[in-house]
């Protein structure tokens, strides 16, 4: 490949370091009320970039190795990246109506930076790469956990976040240390050659040999994605961290670690399928369990985005392409549907001045087009047709029952109903409490607005026009497949 190609292939991680670099430059240019379009200016140029990836840097039919093999160009690294892409926009848009971040122009710039290592993640095909690409990630979002000073649960949720973090990133480069140790490759197609055919093959080596670096590694997976037993970050982290970033952590970042969840388990351990199962069992009964008993919306939401983690899991453990782009699929429905959520948690919260259940009383008289995207979003949640988030949860049930486990898709099945009913006991506060503030009606900005529309008519129409979407989800899964 030409090293015209080789740029062109990594565009979108170009566009967003200028970009960033850009904003960081007009954060100090300008030090009047003009501050308060940086988060335009962010969204704006992520759709930028997005339309650029999708012109200039579409993959072929073949995926192809790039950088010396440390990077893979394939339409699953694609669609990631547009999902990473619009989580950022819309968080972006979502920040600009936020006082304490809209004219913080550093914001933006560690929103792109995460960005960043989020796109290299999803085309990571090297575990030396996999693990700069997390750090990439991983550290503007400790920071921006951590962002309002003035709050003091938010430093708490840095120092949290960060804690947790690093731990279980050590852990994780520990995996993947034994499995250079194991194979003597980095690569992930050479690593499965050695580790099939050398001295110190995996067929001869002891089980419980081999099961040590695949659970050093979900350690650290399953701390980016919050799943069972590694979630104990999650309900502290969304609580105190800002609400835009809150939403960005549940979605853009989940989607990372399912990234490269899915390569891993694919090509370098597809013979785990039976603790993966495991972990979706364990992360669905506990998350909606303690989502049951939250009167604290973003701590629920914390719980939920747990029992989420638990369903998409089930995808990865049906070991199937059916199961993958169940997995893909539902990550882009997630997407729309849980930034909606947040996005009126933030509105809500820096009205009232309250995160608790209960300070959505009288939403639907205060602003009723405002109770019903929240009706759209926890339907969809819920896994109610025809909205996005049932044809996610039909499709990873589906992959289970193909793959012979139907246990767990009666399983997540049962724990959908249990999640319906917290969904609903929010909706009945919403729409049959009274509160003495009814009457007056909520202000909503242009950005916030913009984002709350697209999230929200994303929510039924990933559900209507059920078919592109899902076009572009298989053909991410058969990519995977490819190596």
């Amino acid at each position: 490949m030409s090293t015209g190609a080789m740029i062109l292939a990594i565009l979108p991680e170009i566009g967003l370091l200028v970009l960033a670099i850009i904003v960081l430059a007009l954060d100090a240019l300008l030090r009047k009320p003009k501050q308060t379009y940086l988060g335009w200016l962010t969204a704006g140029g992520l759709v930028l970039v997005g339309v650029l990836a999708a012109i200039f840097s579409r993959p072929g039919a073949e995926p192809q190795l790039i950088w010396g093999g440390m990077l893979r160009l394939d339409a699953a690294a694609f669609a990631f990246r547009l999902i990473f892409l619009a989580g950022a926009a819309l968080t972006a848009l979502f920040a600009a109506d936020s006082p304490s971040l809209a004219k913080r122009g550093e914001f933006y710039a560690l929103l792109l930076f995460s960005t960043l290592g989020m796109s290299l993640m999803a085309a990571a095909y090297d575990l030396m790469m996999i693990y700069l690409a997390i750090e990439t990630t991983s550290i503007p979002l400790y920071v921006m956990a951590g962002f309002l000073r003035e709050d003091q649960k938010s430093p708490e949720a840095g120092i949290k976040y960060l804690l947790f973090g690093a731990m279980t990133s050590a852990v994780m480069l520990f995996g993947f240390s034994l499995l250079y140790g194991f194979t003597g490759e980095t690569r992930l197609d050479l690593l499965v050659s050695s580790a099939k055919s050398g001295e110190l093959a995996f067929s001869n080596l002891p089980g419980v040999v081999v099961l040590l670096p695949v659970m050093l590694i979900l350690v650290g997976l399953g701390f980016k994605i919050s799943a069972v037993p590694f979630h104990f970050w999650a309900p502290d982290v969304y609580e105190g961290a800002p609400t835009p970033v809150a939403g960005f952590l549940s979605t853009a970042s989940k989607a990372a670690g399912f990234a490269v969840l899915l390569r891993m388990l694919i090509v370098v351990f597809p013979d785990w399928t039976v603790l993966v199962a495991i972990l979706a069992s364990a992360s669905m009964i506990l998350g909606n369990l303690l989502a049951l008993a939250q009167k604290n919306f973003k701590r629920l939401l914390a719980y939920s985005s747990i029992a989420q983690a638990g369903y998409m899991l089930i995808g990865l453990a049906a070991g199937n392409q059916f199961g993958a782009s169940g997995v893909v699929y539902y990550l882009a429905a997630y997407l729309v549907t849980n930034l909606a959520a947040f996005g009126i948690a933030s509105l809500v919260g820096k009205v009232t001045g309250s995160d608790e259940i209960s300070s959505y009383a009288g939403l639907s008289r205060r602003s009723p087009g405002l109770a019903l995207a929240l009706l759209a979003a926890l339907l969809s949640l819920g896994g109610v047709p025809p909205f996005a988030g049932f044809f996610g949860k039909l499709l990873v049930f589906g992959s289970a029952i193909k793959s012979g486990m139907l246990w767990l898709a009666i399983l997540g099945i049962l724990n959908s109903v249990v999640g319906l009913y917290y969904y609903l006991t929010v909706l009945k506060v919403v729409y049959l409490n009274r509160s003495e503030s009814e009457t007056k009606p909520l202000k909503l900005s242009p950005a916030w607005t913009t984002a709350l529309l697209l999230t929200v008519v994303g929510v039924p129409v990933l559900g209507f026009l059920y078919s592109p979407w899902y076009g572009l989800a298989e053909g991410a899964a058969r990519a995977l497949w490819i190596y």
